[in-house]
């Protein structure tokens, strides 16, 4: 008897009709002969309507009420799941994190997860019950409630099949599987059959939304095997595992993107071997993420730095600075806002250095101006402007011949 972990998205169970929806998709899991370990996020827009109530209390609400208000959304759904499923005959029984043995960090509003005592959900496993586990949450050595981040219902259902040694955790979600880019956006996507641990990883953490990467790294870690599929059709998904074969000629996997980038630039920082440890520890030391990095020397013993940061932490970005600026010695600070990062992934990229000029000539011939480059040797990722970051994907996947239609194989 195998033990497969599913986990359903807020899309997944955003009203009574879809919560039924999942109750006969894990029935069918379950007459398969399986065991079966659910984990569950919250209904819908649930999370954010909560979030949006505690807004209206207060501007800066304390950190761990908040766990305690967001973590309610889970236990709404995984209770009514278990009705649904005890309602169509089948013994189920519902878990909170902590219930289920989730230790985490310290940390509220996001936590990582420290470990996991499985005891209780393999005691109802032997008895044949369907346990469904409330994702995104844990518990903190203090007994504190603490959540996992946006996204943190996936790395709740990889920890868990990496915990109890399912044979694979299955992540259903609004979408079919791993597109070659956001099928919103490109009307032309493709659905991948395959993609490895290390592209998924990088795709994840350059903006494409359909795995945390926090989850990805989880299962890359515990080699726990990994398939995105739908909820609502029954097709087949999209595997991630550590070895993939090419898919016909693909040097580039696909194309992720994110909005809401701003480029900051620190001028006339001393040229000196210390320079770049003491700005990016002062930044670190905030929690202040940087991600595109460019240091330009200037002539005068001076040397000025840029590096991309969220839009939505610049202001505590240049308080920051500003701040520091005595200690870093630096002359001013300017930023420019309005920007995208635009990234092609690929572990075909690895033996073929032509990628990256093809990607700039296509932005060149298209008129698309480059802001920012970061290199490894799975991606490329340019800063653009806003404004041309929806040409950008599209030329660039036209120019890796990312759309070619493949049949979709129902199940």
């Amino acid at each position: 008897m195998a033990l497969i972990v599913q986990k359903y998205g807020g899309t997944s169970v955003e009203s009574v009709e879809r919560i039924k929806n999942v109750a006969d998709r894990i029935i069918e899991t379950a007459q398969q002969g399986n065991e079966v370990v659910v984990v569950v996020s919250a209904m819908g827009k649930s999370t954010d309507e909560l979030i949006h109530l505690a807004k209206c209390i207060s501007d800066q609400p304390s950190k761990r009420e908040m766990d305690m208000l967001v973590s309610t959304g889970e236990q709404v759904s995984m209770s009514l799941l278990a009705m649904a499923l005890q309602e169509k005959g089948y013994d189920s029984i519902s878990l909170t994190g902590w219930q289920a043995g989730i230790a985490t960090e310290s940390v509220h509003g996001n936590a990582r997860v420290m470990d996991i005592d499985p005891k209780r959900i393999t005691a109802h496993l032997a008895t044949g019950k369907i346990v469904i586990v409330a994702g995104f949450q844990g518990l903190t050595e203090e007994k504190e409630i603490a959540t996992l981040g946006r996204g943190g219902s996936d790395t709740t259902a990889v920890a868990l099949a990496a915990r109890l040694n399912a044979e694979k955790c299955e992540i259903y979600t609004d979408v079919t599987g791993v597109f070659t880019t956001d099928p919103r956006v490109v009307k032309g996507a493709r659905k991948l059959e395959a993609i490895s641990y290390d592209e998924m990883l990088e795709m994840a953490n350059l903006g494409a939304g359909v795995l945390h990467p926090r989850s990805v790294e989880f299962a890359k870690n515990y080699d726990v095997p990994l398939e995105v599929r739908s909820s609502i059709e029954k097709v087949t998904g999209t595997r991630i595992e550590e070895e993939v074969a090419m898919e016909g000629n693909l040097m580039v996997r696909g194309i992720a993107f994110e909005d809401n980038v701003t480029k900051v630039t620190v001028h006339g920082l001393p040229d000196e071997m210390t320079t770049l440890s003491a700005l990016f520890t002062t930044l670190s030391n905030s929690q202040i993420n940087v991600d595109i990095i460019i240091q330009n020397t200037n002539g005068n013993e001076t040397t000025d730095i840029s590096f991309s940061v969220d839009s939505e932490i610049l202001t505590y970005t240049l308080e920051v600075l500003s701040q520091y600026q005595d200690q870093l010695k630096f002359d001013h600070i300017s930023y420019e806002e309005n920007l995208a990062k635009v990234s092609i992934v690929g572990s075909g990229m690895i033996s073929n250095p032509g990628v990256a000029a093809k990607m700039f000539d296509v932005l060149a011939e298209n008129q698309i101006k480059v802001k920012m480059v970061s290199t490894s040797e799975i991606k490329v990722s340019t800063i653009v402007e806003s404004i041309t970051m929806i040409s950008a994907i599209e030329c660039l996947h036209e120019a890796f011949e990312l759309d070619a239609r493949q049949p979709v194989q129902t199940v």
